[in-house]
């Protein structure tokens, strides 16, 4: 299966729906602009996905205060179909179906999956409330889109892993949409949009697709770059403190530091 063949799926979902996906954007958008689709994917599709996702053994682990998670970027480490349902996601005509559907003139894929790629989550495993790095790797565009794409068969909305946005702040209660087998979520990012991922209870994986899109211009006229900024959940009071000055710590190496103290190894890195 390759990605045009899957670009082509995708393709012809979105736009059986695509009058009502932009309004489920529009109605969210003053706050974090969101919509989802399921039954993206002809079943079968997905299920290979799945079925040849990689180990968490041959995956990162990112595990601290912030979070707890494998993540993967080195797509020709792993079975081809997972390249190519990642870059089918980047296909001109679904970007450009998106950005008709988001009402966002500028919207670029990043071939350099950028903190995007793989990831894979089991039990406990969880991602605190954050807003997501600023800009890509270069600090050239902005981060405006996030797409999810769930490929785990039969995960129900209490095991958890379930995205959560947070469109009133930490304090209010956060909106959850359950990480639904063969569902795509495509999420604002502004320096706005916290959201965070329920920690896992069963005892399996939870595994999801992801894609970035950018933009030379920010969702918000106010936005400023911005690092990737976490903080505890509302019951998690010490936890929120040093989150706090841990992302401050962070921003500020930043200043002085374009890229950082070393090179994030989150990308793919390509052969020329």
């Amino acid at each position: 299966m390759k990605r045009d063949e899957i670009a082509k799926h995708i393709l012809n979902r979105l736009n059986q729906d695509k009058e009502s996906l932009k309004q489920q954007y529009d109605d969210s958008k003053s706050k974090i602009g969101y919509f989802y689709i399921d039954n993206l994917l002809p079943s079968e599709i997905v299920n290979e996905i799945n079925n040849q996702f990689p180990s968490q053994s041959k995956m990162s682990l990112k595990k601290s205060l912030r979070e707890n998670k494998y993540v993967a970027a080195q797509m020709n480490n792993y079975d081809p179909i997972l390249e190519e349902a990642i870059y089918a996601f980047q296909n001109p005509e679904v970007v450009n179906c998106i950005k008709y559907i988001c009402s966002i003139d500028d919207l670029q894929p990043d071939e350099y999956l950028y903190a995007g790629g793989l990831s894979s989550m089991k039990k406990d495993q969880f991602l605190n409330p954050h807003l997501d790095n600023s800009h890509d790797k270069d600090r050239n565009s902005w981060r405006v889109l996030n797409l999810l794409f769930y490929v785990t068969p039969n995960w129900n909305d209490e095991n958890g892993g379930n995205l959560e946005l947070w469109p009133n702040g930490l304090k209010e209660k956060q909106t959850t949409i359950p990480s639904k087998f063969n569902r795509l979520i495509v999420m604002a990012t502004h320096q706005s949009s916290w959201h965070s991922v329920s920690p896992v209870i069963v005892d399996s994986s939870r595994n999801c697709v992801s894609n970035y899109y950018f933009s030379d211009n920010p969702l918000q006229p106010d936005d400023k770059f911005h690092v990737t900024t976490f903080r505890g959940r509302p019951e998690q009071v010490i936890i929120n403190q040093v989150l706090k000055i841990d992302s401050f710590l962070r921003m500020n190496i930043r200043k002085l530091f374009k890229k950082g103290i070393k090179e994030n190894p989150h990308v793919y890195k390509k052969d020329n």
